[in-house]
């Protein structure tokens, strides 16, 4: 494919100046077969809005695809991070390098916001200040409606899962995280956390929230970051002029990121309870995707397996371990230098 410039928005500035209206951050990793559709979509996306810039935090690509972003868009700033170092801690660079006015939009590089919808967004977070995030339509390839608004992970909804299904249980607020009635999917909704691929964040609510954390390498952070913002009494809305494209898929693909999921869900819960509710929360789960790698699926195979590796209080274990050995180190090299 010939690569063609991207026309600069209008609104595009630098982001070593005044500050920008809002920031468009997106974090690759081996992203050369989405990131043109997701650059020229931009302009059109930030029209209406002041002044804006784009941040590209990449992940130690090996396809090209900070060299295409520097060809397609050399309006755009690309920070390399040297390593894959995970998506919330690349969220953070991308935050440090520029801090917006009035807001940053946080969107997957395969994530294709529809025209003017930033501005959209940032009029519903301009217009409630309890609004922590505001998220988009997101839609499907063909232009349905993907349900992207979601429940606060419980003990309950974990069994429901194992029980019945992920679909199934959905139908079932208390025994369902994933919400998939489309009747509901209307401006003004609020969820507990929403799909991370697309969301606004009012610099306010970033401000009050902090950084992303860095322990959830990948899926779980949006979870966490959307609960964080819930307990200083901020909300996740649903702006539903606003949309966006996304495909997704990749993580019921593949048994690397499915087991990601599986192990940040147990950390994530293991974050905000105590140890024995934390515990059966990890059985739950891990009881399921037993259950599932029976069948023959090796994404629920590998799920197990990073489980039994990574159950939160065998984590804590082992950081406390490293803690006690580096001090035991320390101590040695002291008396050694002593004598």
């Amino acid at each position: 494919m010939v690569n063609q410039e991207v026309p600069a928005p209008l609104s595009l500035t630098a982001p070593d100046g005044d500050p920008p209206d809002v920031a468009i951050i997106a974090v690759t990793y081996n992203s050369s077969a989405v990131i043109r559709a997701f650059l020229h979509a931009l302009p059109e996306a930030l029209g209406d809005i002041d002044s804006a810039a784009v941040i590209i935090v990449d992940n130690s690509s090996s396809d090209g695809t900070p060299q295409i972003v520097h060809e397609s868009a050399p309006w755009a700033v690309v920070i390399p991070t040297g390593e894959n170092l995970g998506y919330a801690a690349a969220i953070n660079i991308g935050l440090r390098r520029c801090r917006a006015r009035r807001g940053t939009y946080i969107l997957n590089p395969d994530a294709v916001p529809a025209p003017g919808s930033v501005a959209l967004l940032l009029e519903a977070a301009d217009s409630d200040r309890q609004i922590g995030m505001a998220v988009p339509r997101m839609l499907d390839s063909t232009g349905q409606l993907k349900y992207s608004l979601r429940r606060e992970p419980t003990l309950l909804r974990a069994l429901g899962e194992a029980l019945l299904g992920g679909r199934r249980s959905a139908r079932y607020p208390p025994l369902g995280d994933l919400i998939r009635d489309p009747d509901f999917y209307v401006d003004g909704a609020t969820a507990d956390w929403a799909t991370g691929a697309a969301l606004f964040v009012p610099t306010h609510a970033s401000d009050i929230v902090g950084s992303w954390d860095e322990r959830f390498f990948l899926y779980s952070e949006e979870t966490d970051y959307a609960l964080r913002l819930r307990d200083h009494g901020l909300r996740v809305q649903l702006v539903e002029a606003a949309s966006v494209t996304h495909p997704g898929g990749d993580m019921s693909r593949s048994p690397w990121l499915w087991s990601l999921v599986a192990v940040n869900r147990t950390r994530l819960y293991a974050k905000r309870h105590g140890r024995v509710v934390s515990a059966l929360y990890w059985l739950v789960v891990l009881a399921n995707e037993c259950a599932r790698s029976l069948l023959g699926r090796p994404t629920h195979w590998a799920a197990v397996k990073a489980l039994l590796r990574g159950h939160p209080a065998l984590s804590e274990y082992r950081v406390a371990l490293n803690r006690s050995h580096r001090k035991q180190d320390d101590e040695i090299a002291r008396d050694a230098d002593s004598r």
